[in-house]
């Protein structure tokens, strides 16, 4: 089992900066790989980045490629979403999770562990 809980989100404007926080317990937690995804009012759960075990591979939505950056801090058990520029479009519930495998990382069914989540908003 794995326990996740994030944290950092809040209420911020249009062209602000946010860090989420995702802290992982159980299982050794270099063994996983991480991702995040969000979930907005009336819409389907979506991918939103994601991070290999070692840290070396990353993978982003095209919506946030270039605004988001995923990091992990494997000593800390600990990954993280740096979020600038951020925009209306970005308020929803932020979720970390960890896929079966890095190969499933697109798909939030091949997810097996999964954070309560954190609000972002942003106003414009």
């Amino acid at each position: 089992q794995v326990q996740l809980v994030e944290s950092g989100g809040g209420l911020v404007q249009a062209g602000a900066s946010l860090r989420l926080s995702c802290v992982a317990s159980g299982r050794p937690f270099r063994m996983y790989a991480m991702g995040w995804f969000r979930q907005a009012p009336g819409k389907e759960r979506e991918f939103v980045a994601a991070i290999n075990q070692s840290g070396g591979n990353t993978d982003y939505a095209d919506s946030v490629k270039g605004r988001f950056t995923i990091s992990r801090d494997n000593a800390k058990n600990t990954v993280y979403l740096q979020m600038n520029s951020l925009k209306p479009e970005d308020t929803a519930v932020y979720y970390c999770a960890a896929p079966l495998d890095w190969s499933t990382r697109l798909s939030s069914l091949k997810y097996e562990y999964w954070g309560q989540g954190t609000q972002v908003t942003v106003s414009s």
